[in-house]
Order: structure tokens, then C-alpha cells, then sequence
């Protein structure tokens, strides 16, 4: 459901509507509904075969990077934002689908649908040049949202946390942006800032030293994202809130 509020007058009453367990912004469902119709002709109307050339060109490959551009497509140039598009399988895609919902909405409540299109590019690529980085020359596909998703937790940081610790779902987007300082000296972002890093450096771990079912899981290029939306949103933040909301 969108973003559509307001109340009806009617027999000198103000019949207001009540709000609704899912108040997503129209922007927001727009873009879930993207990542699943791009599955969905992946997984059911188009070949392996043809699967196969959608991956060689728009999923991102550190490898392409240690080659001449010269000597290849370009899949160099868009792959670091399209891989952003496709995901590996439906359990990644509702996975990914589900943490957007939640961090998303404030984000794109806040920022505007501009911004936040911007805002998904830079992350999908801050997110994989520093999966690139440690993965130099890797001849690796890398799909999925994640990047993205961990770039809005670490804008999301920044401001869905009240004084109090708690979240408004409503108007999480209306609280004053935290300076850097002030994040990093509150309790409840330290809280799920270190608990996010930790999981994902388990991943880390449990990927050397073990398998992961299903596929590896690019961790890096998820810290690479939550570091970008963190440090970098300010340059996205136009939202003016001159009290919070507890």
C-alpha cells in the first residue's frame, strides 16, 4: 500500500482512515515490483541459456576490472549498479525485499524519490568496489540487493533512532540526523550498528572456514554499503525536523 493518508468529513464527524499495517511509499513498492518482475521472466520466461548472457552482462564480476576495457563489452561501465537488480533465487530476493521494506521506507519518506535513485546507484557501486577491492581479478558473479539494503541501514542510522531508543514506523523520518559523533556516542545505534557488523563478520568467517548452503554470501560488498550510507548521507538529506518524535 502507498503512501496515501487523509480522513472523509461526514455527518459533522472527521472519519479518519486508520493506518495501515503496511504504509509503503509509492516509490518504494514501485521498486520491489521491479526486483520481482526481473525474476520472475529470469526464473520462468527466458532460457538458461539466455539467463546465462543476463548474468555475463549485468551482474557485477571484480574480474572485468583486471582486463583491458578495450577487450571486452561494456558490461564494465552499468554491471556495478545492474547487479543490484538481480537476485539468485526467491529466498534472496523476499530476504532482501523484507530489510528494504523496513529501512527503505524511511529513507525514501525522507529524501525524495530523486534522491533515493541516486542514492541506490552510489551504494550498489560504494558496495561492490569494496567487495572488488578484496577480491581483486576475481573471475566471481555477485547479485542482489544487499549492498544497497546495508547502504539504507547505515543511512537509516543516522536518524530512525529517538532519544528514547525506539522507532516510530510512521515518523522515524522526521527525527533530527545524528552528526557522527552523536551516532557513535548513542547507545542504541552503537546497539545495532555493532550487532549488524558482527553477523556479517561471522558470515565472513563461517565462508573461510566453512560452506555456506546456498551460495557464498558477499559480505564485504554489504559493509561497503552500510559504511557509504552511513558516512554519505548528508549529501542525500533534505528533510528539515526541528523536534523528534519519541
Amino acid at each position: 500500500m502507498t503512501d496515501d493518508g487523509g480522513g472523509v468529513q461526514g455527518g459533522g464527524m472527521d472519519l479518519r482512515k486508520r493506518e495501515p499495517a503496511f504504509n509503503l511509499p509509492g516509490s518504494l513498492v514501485a521498486i520491489l515490483a521491479l526486483l520481482t518482475v526481473i525474476h520472475v521472466v529470469r526464473t520462468y520466461l527466458i532460457s538458461a541459456q539466455a539467463d546465462e548472457l543476463v548474468l555475463l552482462h549485468f551482474a557485477f564480476i571484480p574480474g572485468r576490472y583486471s582486463i583491458p576495457f578495450s577487450e571486452q563489452d561494456l558490461g564494465w561501465l552499468w554491471s556495478p549498479v545492474t547487479y543490484s537488480l538481480l537476485h539468485g533465487s526467491w529466498e534472496h530476493l523476499i530476504f532482501n525485499a523484507f530489510w528494504m521494506v523496513a529501512f527503505g521506507a524511511p529513507v525514501v519518506r525522507r529524501i525524495g524519490l530523486w534522491r533515493f535513485f541516486l542514492f541506490w546507484c552510489l551504494s550498489a557501486i560504494a558496495a561492490v568496489a569494496f567487495h572488488a577491492a578484496l577480491h581483486w581479478g576475481a573471475m566471481i558473479l555477485v547479485v542482489g540487493a544487499s549492498g544497497v539494503v546495508s547502504g539504507l541501514m547505515g543511512a537509516a542510522a543516522r536518524f530512525v533512532f529517538s532519544p528514547s531508543g525506539r522507532i516510530s514506523r510512521q515518523f522515524a523520518h522526521l527525527n533530527r540526523r545524528l552528526s557522527i559523533p552523536e551516532a557513535l556516542s548513542n547507545r542504541s545505534v552503537l546497539v545495532f550498528s555493532g550487532i549488524w557488523f558482527l553477523t556479517n563478520f561471522l558470515i565472513g568467517f563461517g565462508q573461510i572456514f566453512g560452506s555456506v548452503a546456498g551460495g557464498a554470501i558477499a559480505w564485504e560488498a554489504h559493509i561497503g554499503g552500510f559504511l557509504f550510507g552511513f558516512l554519505f548521507f548528508p549529501l542525500f538529506d533534505v528533510a528539515v525536523a526541528e523536534s523528534r518524535r519519541d
